[in-house]
């Protein structure tokens, strides 16, 4: 599982970016593979890493309570 930070969710149009904190990567996050709700901007998340059509895709995001 790795972990990162909410750097950009778009509630309306249901996607954002999570940049990984080891390798500072931005992951791209769809709204179907949150398991946590009201994500926002500098929220501290876990996630798995999946490949997607275009890319790395984080599924199964789970806010980090600190």
């Amino acid at each position: 599982m790795q972990t990162g930070v909410i750097k950009f969710f778009n509630e309306e149009k249901g996607f954002g970016f999570i940049t990984n904190d080891e390798t500072k990567q931005d992951i791209f996050v769809h709204i179907t593979g949150l398991n946590s709700k009201n994500i926002e901007q500098g929220n501290k998340v876990s996630y798995i890493e999946e490949k997607g059509k275009k890319g790395l895709i984080a599924t199964e995001v789970t806010i980090i309570e600190g």
